[in-house]
Parts: C-alpha cells; sequence; structure tokens
C-alpha cells in the first residue's frame, strides 16, 4: 500500500477494498459465505420489517429483469397467504440470492439484501473486517499530507462504512462510492467520482489491483497504480 511517489497534482486517494486494502479471501472466504448461510434466517427474522420488504421488493424487480437468462430464480408476487406460503415465498428469495452470488451479480438488490444483513452481523460483533497492516498507517499518513481519501467498490456503500467504520476506531474515509455511480470498468465511472468530489480526474490516484479498472481509470485521465497483494491473480 506503500506509494513511493505521488503526482504533486493529486489531491484524492481513491481505493478499492478487495484485494488492495483486505485479503480477497475475507470478502470470498467471510462475507460472502456468510449470506449465503445466513440469508433464510436473517429473512425470516426480519421480514415483517419495512427496510426487509424494501430489498425484497428490489430483488423481485431485478429477478423479473433477469427472467430471460438461464437458470433465473424467479421471486413470486408477495402473497397474504397463510405460514406455507411465506415460507414458499422466503425461500425463493433464497434462491434467488443465491443464484446471483453463483453467477457473481453485482446489482443494485443484491448489494442492498447483503449490506443489510452484514450491518447486522457487525453490529452484532459477529465479525470484523481484517485489513492488510499497512492500510490503516497509510490512509492517516495520507490524510495528514492533506489529501482526501475515498472508496470505490463495488460493494455498497453502506457494506463499505461497515468495513471501515466497525473495523478501526470509527470511520478514517472522507467518502465512499459504488456500483450506483457506474461500473468499475467504465472509465465514466470514475468521471462521475471526480465530479462528485469536486476535484478533477487528474487529482485523483486510484489504486486497485484489477488492471481491467485500472486501464478503465487511465482512460478518464485517472492516476493509477496497480496493487500486488498476497493471494492475488497473477
Amino acid at each position: 500500500m506503500v506509494v513511493l511517489s505521488v503526482p504533486a497534482e493529486v489531491s484524492v486517494i481513491l481505493l478499492d477494498i478487495e484485494g488492495t486494502t483486505t485479503l480477497i479471501s475475507f470478502v470470498k472466504d467471510i462475507l460472502f459465505p456468510y449470506i449465503k448461510e445466513n440469508v433464510k434466517e436473517y429473512l425470516q427474522k426480519h421480514w415483517e420489517e419495512e427496510e426487509c420488504q424494501q430489498d425484497v421488493s428490489l430483488l423481485r424487480k431485478q429477478a423479473e429483469e433477469d427472467a430471460h437468462l438461464d437458470g433465473a430464480a424467479p421471486i413470486p408476487a408477495a402473497s397474504r397467504s397463510g405460514l406455507d406460503d411465506l415460507q414458499q415465498m422466503i425461500q425463493a428469495v433464497v434462491g434467488n440470492v443465491c443464484w446471483q452470488m453463483s453467477l457473481d451479480q453485482k446489482t443494485t438488490a443484491l448489494k442492498q439484501l447483503q449490506g443489510h444483513m452484514w450491518r447486522a452481523a457487525f453490529t452484532a460483533g459477529h465479525m470484523k473486517a481484517e485489513f492488510f497492516e499497512d492500510v490503516v498507517l497509510a490512509v492517516r499518513k495520507w490524510k495528514e499530507a492533506g489529501m482526501k481519501v475515498y472508496i470505490y467498490s463495488s460493494g455498497s456503500v453502506e457494506a463499505q462504512k461497515l468495513v471501515f467504520g466497525c473495523s478501526t476506531e470509527g470511520e478514517i474515509v472522507d467518502g465512499h462510492s459504488d456500483t450506483k455511480i457506474g461500473h468499475k470498468v467504465e472509465s465514466e465511472s470514475y468521471r462521475k467520482i471526480a465530479n462528485s468530489t469536486g476535484f478533477s480526474t487528474n487529482n485523483i490516484l486510484f489504486l486497485t489491483d484489477v488492471t481491467l479498472e485500472a486501464c478503465a481509470a487511465e482512460e478518464a485521465d485517472v492516476h493509477v497504480a496497480v496493487v500486488v497483494r498476497p493471494g492475488n491473480a497473477g
């Protein structure tokens, strides 16, 4: 994470999470399995809550959009019938969530539910993020040098805040972006992030372990550093 030479015009450090600030295995082996193992119980516990119903509604809408895909997992319309129908509905949502995750989908609907589940887990102390040793120190040094530090990850903004806020001494970054602003392999996403921060793309240094993301950022005139971490691909 140590950046030996930051261009003079850089005022913003933009960080990826998975494979850059945390081990890929933290996401792959801890965060994602937690969703699959606990989504049914979570839905049963929170089903009547407005937030959960909003999550299900968004998932249902996404399922309708995905209906043409092979193996698509539909979610039927809401029913006011008895317990059996409720359990069938929950099972349909579970099936859709697991199907999307099997395809590594990054839909807003899926990320929103995941974020809410992780929030509950972090708040209850059931999990804590594992950063590389140099991350928090590097962020503090950048901020001491007067730079802003932002996160851009495919995980929801809420999930990002949980990872950093619950696993350090409070929130240590200045802002967050997720795929609502655009996909990470699209150059326009980085222009939008620059606009949202009030800086130009040339004022941003993006750290990522994914070369396709690095190329997209470079196309937007963003400075890029490709991070090499243990466990990352090639």
